[in-house]
């Protein structure tokens, strides 16, 4: 765990920037003809992003176990306090306090933000400004349940076992989004405004997001625990890779109509499938994206937080901007502008916040 994965840097700037074209193409924003058909299936970045996080948090975590270190809720969330909480309140706090900042109307309630629990009951319609922060409610839960799901097996001797509960919210998953989509969605599918209703039931709750972490955490416990296999494993990267790629294209196609009713139940499991394959090949020593160390990927990896917490509120000042400083402006200049605004928006925050944190839950970790 303590050998850098250049391979996950290379995934985070895919991710990010699948995810930044994506919101970039929503109708709020004015954008190239060509960038839809581009960058629609880029709401699954999240979904990578839910595997990589799966994959590292239960790394850390099972790589304690299996050298016989106690798992310390005290240094766990120490760490991810420093890591999450400083960056998201400080972009919070410019969303609440400075209205210009917001790309749309309203904000949801900020208890709603305090507590990670916007995700639930979201209403885009009405509190669609910073909506994308859903995401870090859904890994908040994980952050939160994963330690003590571990040490409850490990108290109980049942860890080596535990693959069974992976089997079980995996099979939930298909459950809960059957039950959404039929009594929760289904009764609105008519309305005018019935992607607002799928949005709420089906897309942002945690319960039916579950299938990229799982994913994660399966390919940790591989990782960790069966080197023998791993070891077998790991001399297919590039094929991995190539089964990515393979199951990605069946997910795009089956999630053309994102909100039919065999994408909603198999399409979020699909999609973190094939992002599971392409984390395998990013840590295969034998794949070219772990043999590539590239300094651009790795300084955009750096940034991805930041850039998916200010990029819309970024995206929205800088068009504004543009359209006071010019009549007429080219829609991929306007593109590039915004992308290296936002670049640098979250380089700016990087130093002033993520990175004095760090440093001090580094001190703070020693010094303990």
């Amino acid at each position: 765990m303590h050998k850098k994965l250049y391979g996950l840097d290379h995934l985070r700037t895919f991710a990010i920037s699948f995810v930044f074209l994506f919101h970039y193409q929503i109708p709020i924003f004015g954008h190239p003809e060509w960038l839809t058909d581009f960058a629609k299936f880029g709401w699954t970045g999240v979904d990578l992003f839910f595997v990589l996080s799966g994959f590292l948090i239960s790394s850390q975590l099972f790589f304690q176990i299996k050298n016989g270190t106690e798992i310390s809720f005290k240094d766990f969330f120490i760490k991810r306090f420093f890591r999450i909480l400083p960056a998201f309140w400080f972009v919070t706090a410019i969303y609440f306090l400075f209205p210009f900042f917001r790309e749309k109307e309203a904000l949801a309630p900020i208890w709603k933000f305090a507590t990670f629990t916007q995700n639930i009951g979201l209403n885009i319609q009405d509190f669609g400004t910073f909506s994308h922060a859903w995401s870090l409610c859904v890994e908040e839960h994980f952050y939160l349940i994963l330690p003590i799901v571990l040490l409850f097996l490990l108290r109980n001797n049942l860890f080596y076992k535990s693959y069974w509960i992976l089997i079980v919210l995996f099979a939930f998953g298909f459950a809960i989004r059957f039950f959404s989509w039929q009594h929760l969605y289904f009764p609105f599918i008519e309305a005018e405004n019935s992607w607002l209703y799928w949005h709420k039931y089906i897309y942002y709750p945690t319960y039916n997001r579950l299938d990229g972490l799982l994913i994660g955490v399966s390919i940790a416990g591989v990782y960790q625990f069966m080197p023998d296999l791993w070891g077998r494993l790991s001399k297919f990267g590039n094929y991995f890779l190539a089964i990515s790629l393979f199951i990605l294209t069946a997910a795009y196609f089956l999630c053309m109509e994102q909100r039919s009713f065999y994408a909603s139940i198999f399409g979020f499991p699909l999609v973190a499938l094939g992002y599971g394959f392409m984390v395998l090949g990013a840590i295969s020593p034998t794949s070219i994206l772990y043999q590539w160390n590239s300094k651009t990927t790795s300084f955009i990896a750096a940034l991805s937080y930041g850039i998916y917490l200010t990029h819309k509120g970024i995206i929205h000042i800088t068009q504004q901007l543009l359209l006071k400083l010019t009549i007429d402006i080219d829609s991929n200049l306007s593109l590039l502008i915004s992308t290296l605004s936002c670049i640098i928006a979250a380089f700016l925050l990087h130093q002033a916040i993520e990175k004095p944190f760090m440093r001090l839950r580094k001190k703070f970790l020693k010094e303990k």
